[in-house]
């Protein structure tokens, strides 16, 4: 049996008819309720079964509960129903994930080749950067049960196997793609048994790197918190000189010295971030036309055909990519461009032109309210670019490294964007953090057909910056 109840770091908290969650001493507003909902409210530390408070609930208490769910705020029990303990705790990843058990029926089941156990803390925990919550398990016999998936097993044979408990979680860990059903075609759950061909071109740890590494599929803390700050000194900014005599290199310079230095030496060294922008003066479409021209545009397509009779495309664009892949794209997101109106585009860098699409204001405004958090900026950021990968370009051809590569583009690109700001006197700023899932939401694409891998600001400068 399902049951809600609140994150262990959260807490509710009353105030006249208001009720507010506090997390980690941040209030987080949920509305009036009445008596009643106030007082159930506090079951929510043990649980409340889903069934009476979940999405076709009714009354106030189900109202919070979809509430506290939409925040992030809740986890969710699946606990024997005579009292014997928990089975499994299911930790929702998105913030609007609500457990779901899909009818099974009786064909084969297999473990996705995405999930992985592995210990946290005291706890193993169950997990895939497919999925939208983690389960954390706490009966072994779970575990034994999930490495008899590594081949498919009838679900039939499941349930007889394991009871209706176990059949609960298998539902949910197939919704959550944890697991996945073989179908009538069966298979022997290999890597073309799964998913669409686009996910058949993902190597396991270039997934759970994407995922991981980015923000909007998981709930862990990430950015600048100073985690080991108290463990350990930070490491000098000049690493220690190695042993041996050093040859001085200044000494050869000759005419090639910093004041005499070329051009592209002093735009190099005049490279720096720019956080804050001029709204009063915004970047112009004909600035942003010469500043995408240079850095992005294609310039020049060819096929190549093979001894066996294919053919393959590719371009040439400004900056270096492995293979020729240039699966880079680029998304721009307008607050203030002058001649362009605020929204979110498309960059087409065959066409050298930008193609609106139809994306939520509200997205909008969180991309680039999320900039400009990542950015500790005082002002929003007048465009914030979007560097998205499709990743078959590069996975296509090549194994183990594909990631790794896309990312290495992603910083060749960056230069070539930062370098071009500073010929513009434009200002420019690398954006740490990238929301997968919102970028997803906001273009319709699966994050792994084509997400977002970077991400960076530009505009006019404030003076002085």
């Amino acid at each position: 049996m399902l049951f809600a109840r609140l994150n262990p770091h959260v807490s509710l908290e009353r105030a006249d008819d208001n009720l507010r969650a506090v997390v980690d001493g941040r209030a987080i507003g949920l509305g009036r309720f009445g008596a009643d909902a106030a007082v159930r409210s506090a079951e929510l530390k043990a649980g409340l079964p889903l069934e009476t408070c979940g999405e076709d609930g009714a009354g106030d208490i189900a109202e919070l509960v979809r509430r506290l769910s939409s925040c992030g705020l809740l986890e969710y029990r699946l606990a024997r129903a005579d009292g014997g303990g928990d089975l499994a705790v299911v930790e929702p990843q998105l913030r609007d994930y609500v457990p779901r058990t899909p009818a099974l029926g009786d064909g084969a089941l297999a473990l996705s080749r995405f999930a992985y156990l592995r210990r946290r803390g005291a706890d193993i925990v169950l997990e895939s950067p497919r999925s939208p919550a983690l389960f954390r398990l706490c009966d072994p016999g779970v575990a034994a049960m999930l490495a008899s998936l590594a081949e498919p097993k009838a679900a039939q044979q499941l349930r007889r196997d394991h009871g209706g408990l176990i059949s609960e979680l298998l539902a949910m860990l197939v919704d959550c793609r944890i697991v996945f059903a073989l179908g009538s075609e069966g298979g022997k759950g290999l890597r073309s048994n799964e998913g669409e061909p686009d996910l058949v071109l993902w190597d396991f740890h270039d997934l759970v790197f994407h995922a991981r590494s980015t923000t909007g599929r998981h709930a862990n803390p990430s950015g600048g918190r100073y985690a080991y700050a108290h463990v350990m000194e930070m490491p000098p900014a000049v690493r220690p000189a190695w042993p041996g005599e050093a040859i001085d290199l200044r000494g050869v310079l000759g005419s090639q010295e910093s004041s005499t230095a070329s051009s592209f030496a002093t735009l190099l060294r005049r490279r720096h971030s720019t956080r804050g922008f001029d709204d009063r003066r915004p970047i112009t479409l004909s600035e942003l036309s010469r500043f995408l021209d240079a850095t992005a545009r294609v310039q020049s397509m060819e096929r190549v055909r093979e001894a066996d009779g294919s053919e393959m495309e590719f371009t040439s664009r400004p900056y270096p990519s492995g293979g020729a892949s240039y699966e880079l794209e680029l998304y721009l997101a307008v607050a203030k461009c002058e001649g362009l109106p605020s929204g979110f585009y498309h960059y087409d860098a065959a066409r050298h032109a930008v193609t609106p699409i139809e994306a939520r204001a509200d997205h909008l405004r969180a991309m680039l309210a999320g900039a400009q958090h990542h950015l500790d900026a005082p002002t929003t950021p007048q465009i914030v670019i979007t560097i998205a990968a499709r990743f078959g370009r590069v996975s296509w051809k090549y194994s183990a490294i594909a990631y790794a590569l896309t990312l290495k583009h992603v910083g060749v690109l960056m230069q070539s964007f930062y370098l071009m700001a500073t010929e513009m006197e434009l200002g420019a700023c690398a954006v740490g953090a990238v929301d997968i899932d919102l970028f997803a939401r906001m273009t319709g694409v699966e994050f792994h057909i084509e997400g977002s891998v970077g991400q960076i600001a530009i505009g006019r400068g404030l003076a002085g910056e």
